[in-house]
């Protein structure tokens, strides 16, 4: 097609040139009508191809009726034979989002009311990118449904999207979505957009609160809520049954789904804010009573261990006391043992002596009776001298005396007779 353009172009150019300066038709009046010809020939040439032939844009999927009712899809980007059919482009990628707009258009809807199980109202503001269908089959069916992409997106895809988003509003409290389930409200949004809506039962509870008293461990039932849950339907294989929508019959994909903000009811949003106040408030008392009970359980262990310390103390005294005492006990008992011991050795002794003794006497009496030998006499009165005369030996006499008439002779004589008389009183 561009090579046709441009030969048609450079043609076109050198019939111009030709017209304008005579002295050149008459130079190159042969190729004048040859360039006419070509001229139109090429002209209906590209008319022709223009209309059996196309350029597929990236990003869109064409739907083609021929002149003989067939029906075809171009899938992919590039060139492509449409053999005059009418050719009528859709996008891949459709994305819808959320706006504060009077009516839903083409590429927005307004907010989306939100009723959760607990009667709470919100807006939603869901933003969901759509996939047109990959396959010829489905897609010309969705385009011979449809008729257009407007049409699809302004009669299914997003009365589909708020739907979904409803249904997923019924399976939810209010109160379970802001205490962390927002995520799990999100995913089974997106899951039910994909593949259709879950089928579920509602089951309604009581929920008592009760009303504990801060300073006294007393529990009374404040207030009986009623509450609901809402659980899904399984089939006897264990999977959950569901509702399919107009998306997912028509194969439309859901390629990405954002739901990035749930806003409450103005009424629910004071409770919240009571709710919070309260909870904070009863935290802080908590604290305060935990703070107490910390300080009392402190002031508690601190008193047994002071005790503890002087019970230790006390003991230590005691065990000193005892381990003096039995020191001393054993001490006694060793003095009495030794006291024993020294008391029967003295007995043994005395008993040792007191036989010896009668043995030397009992010897002496046998010696006695029985007389002494001619030897032993001899021995004796040999001992006896010899004893006699050992101590007059040391006998110191008078070195003055007086003497009497007879002379010297009667002074020998008279110290004679004391010295014997000193011996024999010292050998008795």
């Amino acid at each position: 097609m561009a090579i046709l353009f441009y030969v048609i172009v450079f043609l076109s150019l050198v019939y111009s040139i030709l017209s304008i300066f005579p002295k050149l038709q008459e130079s190159y009046s042969f190729l004048k009508p040859k360039v006419g010809a070509v001229t139109f020939l090429s002209a209906v040439a590209i008319i022709i191809i223009s209309n059996a032939i196309m350029w597929a844009e990236p990003g869109y999927q064409y739907f083609i009726t021929y002149p003989n009712g067939q029906k075809s899809a171009i899938m992919s980007e590039g060139y492509h034979f449409t053999w005059f059919g009418k050719v009528q482009p859709w996008s891949k990628y459709i994305d819808i989002t959320t706006e504060d707009v009077d009516d839903d258009d083409n590429s927005s809807m307004k907010a989306v009311p939100i009723r959760f199980i607990d009667q709470v109202t919100a807006l939603g503001y869901p933003s969901v990118r759509v996939q047109m269908p990959k396959t010829e089959k489905a897609f010309i069916d969705v385009a011979i449904k449809f008729r257009s992409q407007e049409n699809l997106v302004s009669m299914t895809l997003i009365p589909t999207i708020r739907e979904q988003l409803v249904n997923t509003g019924y399976m939810y409290a209010a109160q379970d979505y802001i205490s962390g389930d927002a995520q799990s409200f999100r995913q089974t949004f997106e899951e039910q957009l994909k593949d259709g809506s879950y089928e579920v039962r509602k089951i309604e509870t009581a929920d008592t609160l009760f009303d504990q008293a801060i300073q006294q461990d007393v529990r009374g039932i404040k207030e009986i809520r009623k509450k609901y849950l809402v659980e899904k339907v399984a089939d006897k294989n264990g999977h959950f049954k569901r509702i399919p929508n107009e998306i997912s019959e028509n194969h439309i994909l859901i390629s990405q789904v954002v739901l990035p903000s749930i806003d409450m009811e103005s009424s629910f949003k004071k409770r919240l804010e009571s709710q919070r106040d309260e909870s904070a408030n009863r935290q802080l008392e908590i604290q305060r009573i935990e703070t107490a009970k910390a300080a009392q359980s402190r002031i508690l262990a601190e008193g047994e261990r002071d005790k503890a310390e002087e019970r230790v103390k006390r003991e230590k005294e005691q065990v000193s006391s005892l381990i003096a005492i039995e020191t001393q006990l054993k001490q006694e008992e060793t003095n009495k043992k030794l006291a024993k011991i020294k008391f029967e050795t003295a007995q043994l002794e005395a008993k040792r002596d007191k036989v010896i003794a009668e043995t030397k006497a009992y010897a002496n009496k046998k010696l006695v009776a029985s007389g002494l030998t001619p030897e032993q006499k001899s021995l004796w009165e040999y001992r006896r001298d010899s004893v006699k005369w050992a101590n007059i030996s040391k006998i110191k006499l008078p070195e003055q005396y007086f003497s009497g008439q007879g002379g010297s002779k009667g002074g020998d004589l008279l110290s004679t007779i004391i010295a014997g008389q000193i011996a024999s009183s010292k050998l008795k």
